[in-house]
Formats: structure tokens, sequence, C-alpha cells
């Protein structure tokens, strides 16, 4: 559906605004989607993304600077959502073997086996490809890289 039908104003001082509130207004959309998904296993988009990365490391383990870097959320605080897995034993902390002062954090079995279940449902395709099509999919990444100056 149209933004303008979507949030009942057509007011926009050009392109470039209308594209902006268009993000922002799409970026709600689709979190809001994910959120349903993920609900259902009990694991917010933040935590999700911190198993991600921690997928991506393993076997080693990461700390909570690299899994601040690498978040998609930068606003996120590492340290509670590392905590609300550590309480969900989907990861584990210990200390660093080599620096006492880091803590380093490894997914578990449980957490790899979640990931597991809803790396299907988490890509976004059943979402994307009733309204895009794969060339336009490439296309909506080429400009999104391009709007960041990538």
């Amino acid at each position: 559906m149209e933004l303008e039908k979507e949030i009942l104003s057509d007011s926009f001082q050009n392109g470039y605004h209308k594209s902006v509130v268009n993000l922002v207004y799409t970026y709600g959309w689709l979190t809001n989607l994910l959120k349903k998904k993920l609900d259902k296993h009990h694991v917010t988009l933040q935590q999700f993304n911190i198993l991600r990365i921690l997928r991506g490391q393993y076997p080693k383990p990461a700390t909570i600077n690299l899994l601040k870097e690498r978040m998609l959320d930068k606003m996120s605080d590492a340290s509670r959502i590392v905590e609300r897995l550590v309480q969900k034993k989907m990861v584990t902390r210990c200390i660093n073997q080599h620096d006492r002062r880091a803590v380093d954090i490894m997914i578990t079995e449980q957490g790899l086996e979640l990931l597991k279940q809803l790396d299907h449902d988490m890509t976004g395709t059943d979402i994307l490809k009733g309204n895009l099509s794969s060339e336009e999919a490439d296309q909506l990444n080429s400009l999104l890289d391009k709007m960041r100056g990538k």
C-alpha cells in the first residue's frame, strides 16, 4: 500500500522527505512482522541478533565489545541482552583466559538449536517475495547501500 494511504498524509516537502518517512515507516512495519515470529520463541530482535553474531563466531568466543560493534541496533545494551540470554541458557559467559578483565561469551547448543528453527522464518523471504522480485530486491539493496554512501 502507498505510504500516503498508510499514514493518512501526503504533505511531504519533497521526494527526499517522503523517502525518509517511508524508510522509518517501513522499518517499523518490518520490525513488527519479525517480532511476531520471534515472540513465539520468547526472543527479542536484539537477542536474535546477538545469537546470530555468536553463531558466526562459533566455536570462538566473543566479547561484549565485539558484539557492540557488530549489532544492527547500535543503541542496544549488549551486556543486558547477554545477561538475559544467559538466563535463558542460550549463551554462556566466562572469564577470558588471557585477559582476566575480559569476559568470553559463547553460544550454547540450545542457542544454536533455536537459530536452526528460526533460520527460514527470519530471512524475510516470505515477507518480501510476495511484493518484490529477486531483481527488485537486488535493486533495493543497491539503493540502500548507495544511500548510506557505500
